[in-house]
């Protein structure tokens, strides 16, 4: 599970990345990994009508089909996964260079149980830096990571907490509140790159504030995730 070079520790990373008619990002994302030895990817598709799976096979022979929900595709991934600690990753993020490597060097401390990247939206309007600000400050004061961050734990910790919850929507929101409890969470820099595409698609403010009212709605007034995927378009489609 882990290997030996010097005083590091090599642990194997699973890579998770969940799919729904991403043909236009999947391919871009898994090679930017520049994965070795010691990282496996595996693709859970949803359902794509689209070339996802076709174009995802030609990066990685672990890539597998089931229903949809982004919930239940990375636990269906990371219960197949080998390695001892697992990155999830969304289709249309990119990782920060020596991202494995910061992520072994936090993965060390047992008293971590979990990490994420600050984010940054691959967008030059300012109105981004101010959405970017606001989203890792919120993350940093809360230790909540949004699923875009690219959410990373040992496995023995994500068995502990019984994994990604079957739900559709507030997946992200709902094992970080059970892994805030099993040891801290802590933020990586440089920041992940994720698309602007739901800003974009669905207007900058929209969009953010209606991120916050479904986060606050579920965190703090317990609305629950199916009453609340009504108030969610998701733009895979």
């Amino acid at each position: 599970m882990f290997s030996f070079n010097g005083n590091i520790v090599y642990m194997n990373i699973s890579v998770i990345i969940p799919v729904l008619n991403e043909e236009g990002y999947i391919g871009k994302t898994i090679s930017s990994l520049n994965i070795g030895s010691d990282e496996e990817i595996i693709v859970v598709d949803g359902g794509s009508s689209d070339h996802t799976v076709s174009v995802a096979s030609r990066y990685t022979d672990m890539v597998f089909v089931t229903r949809r929900g982004r919930g239940h595709q990375m636990h269906y991934g990371a219960e197949r996964a080998g390695g001892r600690v697992l990155l999830f990753l969304h289709s249309d993020c990119i990782l920060p260079e020596n991202a494995f490597g910061k992520i072994r060097e936090i993965m060390c401390d047992d008293n971590i149980s979990a990490g994420a990247f600050d984010l940054r939206i691959d967008h030059p309007s300012f109105c981004f830096r101010v959405i970017e600000a606001g989203a890792n400050i919120r993350s940093r004061i809360t230790s909540v990571p949004y699923g875009d961050q690219g959410m990373f734990m040992r496995k023995e910790v994500y068995q502990e907490i019984g994994g990604f919850s079957d739900i559709p929507i507030m997946e992200d929101i709902d094992i970080a509140g059970r892994l805030k409890k099993a040891g801290s969470i802590v933020f990586v820099r440089p920041e992940i790159c994720t698309s602007p595409r739901r800003w974009l698609k669905e207007g900058m403010l929209y969009t953010t504030l209606r991120d916050w009212r479904l986060a606050l709605s579920y965190s703090l007034f317990n609305v629950s995730p199916e009453k609340l995927i009504n108030n969610y378009k998701d733009v895979r489609k």
